[in-house]
Order: structure tokens, then sequence, then C-alpha cells
């Protein structure tokens, strides 16, 4: 077949080509660079296969390259040209050992190299040898398989994910992003092997996660991590959201499969991974607070004060970061009940304040939350939650074009209390700001300095405190 390549492209090509002759160095365009041309999906990423000296091949592209990195014990050479980020490798073949996914890596042909490819689609070569030049090598009919929307391994699949188990993750990240169907035989052999996942480092699992998470339908790839078995190994919390329990009739909603549809709800307003993430969380805690309530039915108490709990050990243990990132999506999943309780004409202001207080400037996307966790297939039912959650954004936006309570600053500080009754850091400067802070959210004073520093004065008071002269 033949690909069709833009002016800048050909050029950076014919560049390869003409320096690979020079130094007697065969040269292929290979891996996801070729699948993306044939499907049409624009990448800047391209990957070169030598089969000789790739770093031979990158010296003699400076310049017109830039930003040249050379890994002599892995034979790889990094740079830039012309906006493209291009990586060369010698060709390779490759063995594994059981206990590791790092395989003993020598000298190959471009044969070896694409046997080692994880599927059929990503390994396609284009050569770009003066005899073929622009000729697609396709051994294992991967652009037949990209017609037909299919994952599939080059060789015996039990053998290619035994020997780096990460692949079973790069199986569903694919049929997940391309939306294409992991073949039953390729598919079994995940499930027999998904075991192997364990040795695995943290790091690349979760980067495969989140990369399923950044796809345009998250859904797909948890729920065929969950059917494969890999879910109970990398993420067992989410895993034990699955399955609903009756008694007497009465039984509860499949949690995992709801987690999975407010995913792709909020997948479809914002490609904030973070907020995706809150997503994933925000029902984290109903298995430990799942009871049943005889005449009641099924009731998860208390499950977003547990789950915000779960969130630090949850990112702790995929290796997400453990600071802002964080503790947004934790607040997240601790706030994303509260809109609902304010949907009711005679909410108070005082409860509005604390809303905005405690979302701040996340409050956009905890109401983004909220409403993608309506999952009711009831018309009727979904609109009447949205059309509470609108009124819930109007009072909002009411309470705070009157009170400023978004991004609140004490009107008092600390250090101005520290400062007028000669006080060090402690419990004493806590309690006065708290009472500042509680009495302006229950609307018992206005947001103002002047109030603020009178009831600073009666608290002082009450504490037997003395203004400094």
């Amino acid at each position: 077949m033949k690909i069709c390549y833009s002016e800048k492209e050909e050029k950076l090509f014919r560049l390869i080509s003409q320096v690979g002759k020079e130094v007697e160095i065969a040269c292929y365009v290979v891996g996801g660079f070729v699948r993306d041309k044939i499907m049409g999906r624009p990448t800047n990423d391209i990957d070169i296969v030598c089969i000789g000296d790739a770093e031979r091949v990158a010296k003699k592209l400076v310049p017109p390259a830039t930003g040249i990195n050379i890994f002599k014990n892995f034979g790889v050479a990094q740079l830039l040209i012309d906006g493209f980020d291009i990586e060369l490798v010698g060709a390779r073949k490759e063995s594994y050992s059981r206990n590791s996914r790092k395989p003993v890596v020598e000298p190959g042909t471009l044969e070896d190299d694409q046997n080692r490819r994880d599927f059929t689609i990503n390994a396609m070569a284009i050569s770009l040898n003066e005899d073929d030049f622009g000729h697609v090598l396709d051994p294992f009919n991967g652009l037949k398989h990209i017609q037909e929307e299919k994952i599939i391994t080059p060789l015996n699949p039990e053998i290619t994910f035994s020997d780096d188990p990460l692949r079973m993750m790069r199986a569903i990240r694919f049929a997940t992003q391309l939306n294409f169907t992991i073949v039953p035989e390729t598919f079994e052999a995940i499930k027999n092997k998904a075991e192997r996942i364990r040795i695995v480092s943290k790091e690349r699992i979760t980067d495969e996660l989140n990369k399923i998470l950044l796809s345009k339908k998250p859904s797909i790839g948890f729920h065929l991590l969950f059917i494969s078995g890999l879910l109970d190994i990398i993420f067992p919390q989410m895993a034990q959201l699955s399955g609903a329990e009756y008694i007497d009739g009465k039984g509860h909603k499949d949690n995992f499969y709801h987690t999975l549809q407010v995913i792709d709800n909020i997948s479809e307003h914002t490609d904030d991974l973070w907020v995706r993430w809150a997503a994933v969380l925000h029902d984290i805690g109903k298995p430990a607070t799942k009871r049943y309530e005889e005449g009641h039915g099924w009731t998860f108490h208390g499950h977003e004060v547990v789950g915000a709990r779960m969130v630090p050990g949850i990112f702790s243990r995929l290796k997400l970061p453990q600071h802002d990132k964080m503790k947004f999506v934790k607040k997240m999943v601790e706030l994303h009940l509260r809109p609902i309780s304010l949907t009711n004409e005679n909410i108070t202001d005082s409860a509005i304040r604390r809303l905005l207080f405690d979302a701040g400037d996340d409050f956009e996307s905890l109401m983004m939350l909220c409403e993608a966790d309506i999952t009711s297939r009831n018309k009727q039912k979904r609109t009447r939650f949205l059309e509470n959650f609108d009124m819930v954004r109007r009072r909002c936006a009411e309470v705070e074009a009157k009170d400023h309570i978004r991004n609140w600053q004490p009107p008092v500080s600390g250090e101005v209390i520290m400062e007028t009754f000669g006080l060090e850091p402690g419990i004493m400067v806590g309690v006065i700001k708290k009472a500042i802070r509680e009495a302006i959210l229950d609307g018992i004073i206005p947001n103002t300095k002047e109030a603020a520093f009178e009831l600073m004065a009666k608290k002082a008071n009450e504490l037997g405190l003395k203004q400094m002269k």
C-alpha cells in the first residue's frame, strides 16, 4: 500500500535514507508511527530501527538534528528534527528470564526486531532504503488487523505476555484508545497470565492506567481489566466495587459498573486526568460502608468520608503524586455528596457558604463530578437531578456575589492576632481564627475586617487575653 506523508515527513525520511546509504546501514520506520499514519492519526513520535549502529546514523544527522542524546548501553539515540521526536535504535532480538521483564538483548535482523513487537499492528515497518524506499513490510498482517480492528500478538500470546507482562496492559490500552477488539486467543492468554503482572513496576502499570483513563471512553479498558483478572491484582479496591447483593428482594446497584458510567460521563466534558481520577474513586468507600437495614434496604452511610481517607493510600500504592493532585482528588471524593444535599429551596445561606468555602477554586470540578454521577436511565429522574444541580449553581452564584466566600481569606490573619495579643504561634491563635471563620460562614457577622476585629477582641476577652498597648 502507499502511505501519504506530509512534505516535512518526506523530507525527513529522504534525509535519513541518504545518511543510511552513506554509512551503509539500512534504516526502517517502525511501530506506532506506521500504525498511526495508516489509521490517519496525528503523530510526531518516530521510531527508526537501524540494522547496525544507530549512533553512527544519529551523529550524521547533526545538523539539522538538535537535542541529541546517546544511550550507549542501550544502543539508542534520541534527537529532534523539525518538530519530530525521533528515536533510533539498533535492530535486536530478545530473550527473557522467568522473574524479570527486562530482556537479554543482542543485535539482530529486522525480522528479529519485528518478532519481538507486542502486537501485529505495531510490527509493521517502512523501508527508508534506496532500493525499496517507502515499501511497507508487514510480516504479521498488521494492515489487515487494523482494517478488522483487532488486537493480536505476532507470536504465541502466552509467551508474549509471559516474557513481558506489561504487554497485557498495553493490549487493553490499545483496545481502549483505538476501540479495537482483543481477539479471543489473545485475551484468553491475558487471563491465563494475569498473575505475571506482579513483576511489573507500579510506575509502569499506572502509566498504562492513566492512558486508559485519558482515552475517549475509559470504561472499555476498565471493563477489560476487570474481566481479565488484572484489576483484582493492580487495583483491588476498584474491583471490590463489583457486584449487587440482594436480601428480601432488595438489592443495590453494581457500584463498579456505575463508576464506569460516571467515568465515561465526566470524560465527555474534561480531559483533566485528576478530575477523571476523582470519578474513579468517588464511591471507593462503598464496600467498606455497605449495610443492610431492616425495613429500609442497603445503605452506604459515610462512604464519602471513608473513601476520602482511602485516597492517600491508593495514590501511594499506585505511585501517583502525593501532593496537590492527591489532595484535590481526596477533596472531590469527600465533597461529592454535598451539592445533592443542597437541592432544597429552603436550604440556608450558611450551608451554601460552607460548600463554597470547602470547594474553593474546585467548585466547577465538583459540580461536574456531581452531574456525571447521575447514571439513572429514567429520563424524568435525570432531568429532575440536573434541574436541582442548576438550582444549586444559581444559589451558589447568588451567595458568592454577596459574600465572596470562594478563595476566602480571613479578614484578620494569624499574624495580626499574635501581634495584637502578644501571642506565639499556638492553639489560642487557632481558636480565635476558627471563631471568626465560623461566624462569617454562619452569617453571624459580615465578611469584613471591622466585624472580624470586633469578634476577635470579644473572643480574646473570653479566653482571658489582653490586648498589647
